[in-house]
């Protein structure tokens, strides 16, 4: 995907963590402990911030946080992958806030930060590390991404494609969207409410944040190059609940949805309308 160069001023993006800048090994943490945590919580519904608390507990050598990294040039030229994940969020910036102006919420729109860090990181939704894969606080509205995420995807999806990469960073935007709109909210309350359907409804949201990915791709067309829907088709079903469990997991233990779910999701999305999105959490 032909993305722009990022412009300071535009993103709000910091590093945090311990050894390093973005794009190298993870601390102590191999890419094997990531999926370890990630398939707790994407499949079992567990919570990542215990996950990856008792994953670290047996590393050795597991780092501490450090103070976060503002410098936004900086911190978007440490890697390719981090200065890939700053273009993508420039394009995502502009696009969603364009698309709310559009729809008359100006006033509703802000741009969530973007914290590229190694090792671990404090939220304000707790304590996260690199076990965890990419997430999103609400609390903080700050989409977390330690990049030595993207190798083991390259591995799980087949391929090295940059548009798989940008997938999982438009995934995680798509939940900075839901906190905007009041979608996140109203899901959290219908899974107290109704806790037997919790898996259930996070599946629909986790597929409106797939299909909302979509959405950005979609309303970006004109730079999408040749294979880059099939590397995102690709990712959306590597990291699918049945693919990652290999079917040992039933379905209504599913979080995710199955891979087949998340790729239509996408492709739903890419035809660049975020209102066909809507439906997908429509709950009554």
């Amino acid at each position: 995907m032909r993305l722009n160069p990022f412009n300071t001023g535009n993103i709000n993006v910091r590093s945090s963590g311990g050894a390093g800048m973005p794009g190298g090994k993870a601390g102590g943490l191999g890419c094997g402990t990531i999926i370890l945590a990630a398939i707790g919580y994407f499949v079992f519904g567990l919570d990542p911030m215990q996950t990856a608390a008792t994953v670290e507990s047996v590393q050795q050598g597991s780092q501490q946080a450090g103070p976060a990294n503002t410098d936004e040039q900086a911190v978007c030229t440490a890697s390719e992958y981090a200065t890939e994940a700053c273009n993508a969020l420039d394009s995502l910036n502009s696009t969603w806030g364009r698309t709310f102006q559009e729809q008359g919420f100006t006033d509703s729109f802000r741009q969530p930060t973007l914290d590229l860090y190694s090792a671990g990181v404090s939220t304000a939704c707790g304590s996260g590390s690199a076990a965890m894969g990419p997430f999103y606080c609400p609390a903080d509205e700050t989409i977390y991404i330690d990049t030595s995420f993207y190798d083991e995807l390259a591995r799980m999806a087949g391929n090295s494609g940059d548009f798989a990469r940008y997938y999982v960073l438009a995934h995680e935007y798509g939940h900075h969207i839901q906190t905007l709109t009041g979608v996140s909210g109203q899901i959290r309350s219908a899974q107290q409410q109704s806790p037997g359907d919790s898996n259930a409804l996070q599946v629909l949201m986790e597929l409106q944040a797939d299909c909302y990915a979509g959405v950005w791709a979609g309303k970006n067309r004109n730079l999408i190059e040749p294979g880059d829907i099939e590397e995102g088709m690709e990712a959306a079903a590597a990291i699918g609940d049945d693919r990652l469990t290999g079917g040992r997991v039933s379905e209504e233990n599913f979080t995710h949805g199955t891979s087949q779910q998340r790729s239509q999701a996408l492709r739903l999305g890419l035809r660049g309308d975020d209102r066909a999105c809507d439906a997908i959490t429509q709950i009554g």
